[in-house]
């Protein structure tokens, strides 16, 4: 069984607070890019096995997340050993959620591939135990997602006609770095009325929490995103917790090969 497991850009996050259990309360829409993605093979198996290829992890087999999910599985269903497969294209500690959307793939391949019929709500809830962007893609479209990410409504954003550039940086960030750094606030008007303004406006409200220690901490993210509006972008933000910025442009806005001289990741919304 072969899933493309496409990443996601956050439009807008907001750190709303720090909660008594050490997590932070968030809103942000969460928006999946199917371009980009991770090829994810799950099979029957005498015995459970994980390899990987393309990009290198940065990780033992045990503690991917995908073999995470695999335990999850067995431990609440009983389901028989896998063979995992992951061709990971998608960079990590980008921001872009590639593992998650990894471990979600797992979970729904099992679901399929041992027959259990699981309801959406019981796919969310068992995502959501192996972290904060995960129950997003088993909708796999447009969210407004609160608390830790995990409660979710639909996001009435259509971007079709926009290109999307996304620029990864060398640098890596941490989600232990960004929640360190970050400054949490309420701001006064709700992320969802914000983003029913113009894509035209969001840049001057529309904001990433993140941005500022991220930035400062690592200057070259903060200059693949002034590159970015520097070539057209009609807006242009880091994508979660970092280190990917990406650029949202008009169709007019600049030719394919010019675009593709800022990234290699360049997709039609």
């Amino acid at each position: 069984m072969i899933r493309q497991a496409n990443c996601k850009i956050n439009i807008g996050l907001d750190v709303l607070r720090r909660r008594p259990d050490g997590y932070h309360d968030l809103e942000t829409v969460m928006f999946p890019v199917r371009g980009l993605y991770d090829v994810v093979e799950v099979a029957a198996a005498e015995h459970d096995v994980f390899r990987a290829e393309g990009l290198a992890i940065d990780c033992e087999a045990e503690d991917n997340l995908c073999m995470r999910a695999v335990r999850l599985m067995r431990e609440r269903y009983g389901i028989g050993p896998v063979a995992v497969r992951l061709d990971k294209r998608v960079p990590f500690g980008a921001g872009l959620g590639g593992g998650s959307s990894d471990a979600t793939a797992v979970i729904c391949a099992c679901n399929e591939l041992f027959g259990l019929s699981l309801p959406e709500e019981e796919l969310i809830e068992c995502a959501a135990r192996l972290g904060s962007d995960t129950a997003f893609f088993v909708r796999n479209t447009p969210q407004l997602c609160r608390g830790r990410g995990e409660v979710m409504e639909p996001a009435a954003l259509d971007l079709t006609g926009f290109r999307l550039v996304i620029v990864k940086p060398e640098a890596s960030v941490s989600t232990r770095e960004a929640y360190a750094g970050v400054s949490p606030s309420v701001p006064e008007v709700p992320l969802a009325e914000r983003l029913t303004r113009p894509v035209a406006e969001w840049q001057a409200c529309v904001k990433n929490d993140f941005e500022p220690s991220v930035f400062a901490a690592h200057p070259e993210v903060r200059r693949a995103k002034v590159r970015l509006m520097e070539a057209g972008a009609v807006y242009a933000s880091m994508s979660g917790s970092g280190s990917a910025v990406y650029g949202l442009f008009a169709s007019e806005g600049g030719s394919e090969e010019s675009l593709r001289r800022l990234s290699p990741y360049v997709f039609a919304l």
